[in-house]
């Protein structure tokens, strides 16, 4: 007989207690079902099951191979869902979580044409600035970066990478001056993400190598559109993803500083459980989220923003009082990166 489904009447037989309503529930004769347990009795030379007028009870023999047969037919029936999956169209709710500022700049766009493609997937978006537990709490996909993932069980897929900016106001600089090397950044109050985030130094790489500072906090926030209020309020110097900013620089409300020097590239990635097979909804979202940020890696979140106000970032804008002093004007290219940021485990949407 069918090894295989000799397994399945045996477990189902464990299952509901009885040949005959296991029979019933499998539309097989119960004479049927009988046969098969007693070809898997004969097959493995022992008992299986105790059998009285009145009852059914499992021998222990018969709990060890359910327990291994459950296994085995679980694992068979991941297989032949797998294949069956891959030309399964997506459905369903699709639970997203991702840092604040990231979501709002950056997730409208990659959500409008994965809907458009994808009718009958229903995206459930959480935006949060604290550590995120993808396994624990239940979603499908996160946004995270590259450096924070210390989690084994959970595969990422790299999206785009980008850097911070240094800004501040013109009435800011006008008054205190601008800063041409980090160093100067020492003598500047600085609005900065806590410590656990990025750490006390800043670390700057220019035409003099890498430069480590440790700026002067005046206010500390774990939200980087709450650190871009406090710079356009003059309250200090502050270092945001350039995305967020590409707005206030065209206007001319901020100032990108220190040209000459970059700040460590962060790669973003998008995170998911490790599982065996997928859902459909999941598969597609990651290959659309990466399709999405491909065409450009390092200026795709850039040209968004420019999509999205209508406006081009400048290509250079120069401090105040810097063209009058002789100075390297305050601002360079556009360097559009975001920045979402975790602690630890399996992902951590951060406040960029």
């Amino acid at each position: 007989m069918d090894h295989l489904q000799s397994m399945r009447v045996f477990v189902k037989v464990a299952d509901l207690g009885s040949f005959a309503r296991a029979a019933s529930a499998m539309d097989i004769s119960n004479a049927v079902a009988t046969r098969h347990v007693a070809d898997l009795e004969g097959r493995l030379g022992t008992r299986l099951l105790n059998r009285t007028t009145r009852s059914l009870s499992l021998t222990e023999s018969g709990q060890v191979y359910l327990e291994r047969a459950r296994q085995i037919l679980d694992e068979l029936e991941d297989v032949e869902q797998m294949v069956v999956a891959r030309n399964h169209e997506p459905v369903g709710t699709l639970r997203i979580v991702a840092p604040v500022v990231f979501g709002l700049h950056n997730l409208a766009p990659v959500l409008q044409t994965y809907t458009q493609r994808y009718p009958k997937v229903v995206p459930d978006l959480t935006l949060v600035d604290r550590q995120v537990d993808l396994v624990e709490e239940g979603f499908d996909v996160g946004v995270v970066i590259a450096r924070q993932m210390r989690s084994a069980s959970i595969v990422t897929r790299r999206l785009t990478t980008g850097c911070m900016t240094v800004c501040a106001t013109p009435a800011y600089l006008e008054k205190h001056g601008v800063p041409t090397h980090p160093e100067h950044l020492m003598e500047h109050p600085s609005l900065s993400l806590p410590s656990e985030y990025w750490g006390d130094e800043r670390v700057f790489t220019g035409p003099d190598g890498e430069v480590r500072v440790r700026p002067t906090n005046v206010v500390v926030a774990n939200n980087t559109e709450m650190l871009r209020q406090f710079a356009l309020l003059g309250m200090g110097i502050a270092m945001l993803p350039s995305y967020l900013i590409g707005g206030d620089t065209a206007r001319g409300k901020l100032v990108r500083l220190l040209p000459d020097y970059r700040l460590p590239q962060v790669e973003i990635n998008v995170a998911y459980p490790s599982r065996r097979h997928l859902p459909a909804k999941v598969r597609t979202f990651i290959d659309h989220l990466v399709e999405h940020f491909s065409h450009s890696p390092e200026t795709a979140l850039g040209e968004q923003w420019a999509a999205h106000s209508g406006l081009q970032p400048p290509s250079e804008s120069a401090a105040p009082g810097a063209a009058a002093n002789g100075a390297r004007p305050a601002a360079g290219p556009s360097m559009p990166a975001p920045l979402p940021k975790t602690r630890q485990r399996a992902t951590a949407p951060t406040p960029l």
